[in-house]
């Protein structure tokens, strides 16, 4: 018995050393910020983003026309206001909407970059504009804010890169790589006509960038519990995301002798059973560099608990949201409460893991809900995209920008859940990143997509001279 004493002692003993080296092993992967040349914020600014806001660039839906007043009156709003820009980019017109900006670099041995946005915002749900500071379209600007749809997502990054590009052409200024600025217009309907086409486009002409930023990253205040610091999130790489259809086929019949497989009944068991047996949360890449950079600057046990993946990664893994969804997000069936219907149907989403794909999703969908159920692709689907590297130039450029702007901010690669559409890019860029710094808190992350979209004018500030010290940086 003293030896088995012994022996639980020594593996307790041996347990707690690997631990805590491990844990002590987890060092900081945060580079030394530079100083910044001081630089006058452009006039106007705000009522350049304000005026931006008014033009009602709305996706609708994949079937809908683009209303061709309203992105063509942004892009004469874009020539008159940036006139330098105009006079030394090329400009190219993309499916009618999309723009794309060719900014000749002095070195063409360099590889270009591509900095990316989308000029398309979500439509306003009507029945909210009460709960509104301001009208969504109004471009209200406040003592401490600029209000309405698109200042968050996402014309406030484009505005930002214009004002940036226009003050550094008064400056002067002439980058070595050339820089391409490409502002999609149905972003928020999958970006088929938009950066899908762009991309495309670029690869015809033999383009092949060495780096591609776009949305899809921010800063994240307060959003990681016991963790005051704020986390600069730079996206390497998205979810994929794809929609089935759950269809039930019956004979139906009477409501009052209803038979044992119900049309309905059927339907909600098998949601209930995808509910239930959810994919596993998996460390693959990029979750496994968040474990790093982010575990480094944590007090020392929530640090122990990133340090040895091996022994705590389930919680962390869960509280990253480290697998792929499934998400109910339409039910259709019945016409009338006393017939039992001979057709019910259910959409459910995926947002799909780094690994898995979309025939991986469907084949665990059909063996979770069994036979009797058809299953089918809905709508847009897209497989998780490609993982982007660490060790480039281009992301060292990007990392020591933010850590010099945001000397505050600690920078973690990281997986985006939503589509961006960076996706389309991989086949023209060698590395693809998500980050603006959009200062995100538990308080407004709802007003993407949501009431009351605005952004705060220090913030937008904070935007501009990232942008234009990305821009100087690649000189």
């Amino acid at each position: 018995m003293k030896k088995i004493l012994l022996a639980i002692l020594a593996i307790i003993v041996i347990l707690i050393a690997v631990l805590t080296i491990n844990t002590f092993s987890l060092t900081s992967k945060q580079v030394a910020s530079e100083p910044l040349e001081a630089m006058d914020f452009p006039e106007g600014a705000f009522q350049n983003l304000s005026k931006a806001i008014q033009f009602r660039t709305i996706s609708f839906s994949e079937d809908a026309i683009p209303d061709s007043t309203a992105f063509n009156g942004f892009h004469q709003f874009l020539k008159e206001t940036y006139p330098l820009l105009h006079q030394n980019l090329v400009l190219e017109k993309i499916n009618d909407y999309s723009l794309l900006y060719k900014w000749e670099g002095s070195d063409p041995s360099q590889k270009p970059i591509v900095l990316l946005s989308h000029q398309d915002v979500v439509p306003v749900d009507q029945p909210t504009l009460s709960e509104w500071e301001a009208g969504p379209f109004e471009g209200a600007i406040t003592d401490t804010h600029i209000i309405g749809r698109g200042t968050l997502d996402d014309k406030s990054s484009l505005m930002a890169l214009m004002e940036s590009v226009e003050m550094l052409l008064k400056e002067s200024f002439v980058p070595k790589q050339t820089i391409y600025l490409a502002f999609g217009h149905d972003e928020e309907l999958g970006g088929g006509n938009g950066a899908k086409a762009i991309a495309a486009y670029l690869k015809n002409k033999g383009v092949h960038a060495a780096m591609t930023l776009d949305e899809g990253g921010f800063l994240a205040e307060n959003m990681v519990p016991d963790f005051d610091k704020t986390v600069a999130m730079v996206n390497l790489a998205e979810k994929g995301y794809a929609s089935f259809q759950l269809i039930v086929k019956t004979s139906g019949g009477h409501s009052s002798a209803p038979p044992e497989n119900n049309t309905l009944g059927m339907l909600a068991q098998a949601i209930v059973d995808l509910e239930n047996n959810q994919r596993p949360y998996k460390l693959v890449k990029p979750i496994d560099y968040q474990f790093e950079y982010m575990g480094a600057e944590m007090p020392f046990f929530k640090k122990m608990a990133f340090a040895n993946p091996w022994l705590f990664k389930g919680p962390v893994l869960k509280a990253l949201n480290a697998h792929t969804t499934t998400a109910p997000t339409i039910i259709e069936g019945g016409v009338k409460d006393n017939v039992i219907p001979t057709v019910g149907k259910a959409t459910i989403n995926f947002r799909i893991l780094p690994g898995e794909t979309i025939e991986s999703v469907k084949e665990h969908i059909k063996k979770t809900v069994g036979d009797g159920i058809e299953v089918e692709l809905n709508g847009f689907a897209t497989n998780p995209s490609p993982v982007s590297g660490i060790d480039s130039d281009a992301f060292k450029n990007l990392e020591k920008t933010i850590r010099s702007v945001f000397p505050e901010a600690v920078v973690v690669p990281g997986l985006i859940g939503g589509g961006t559409d960076a996706r389309y890019f991989y086949d023209v860029s060698d590395d693809v990143y998500r980050f603006y710094p959009i200062r995100i808190g538990p308080n407004s992350m709802t007003r993407f997509h949501g009431i009351d979209e605005k952004i705060a004018k220090d913030n937008y500030k904070e935007m501009i001279v990232f942008t234009y010290n990305l821009i100087k940086r690649f000189d």
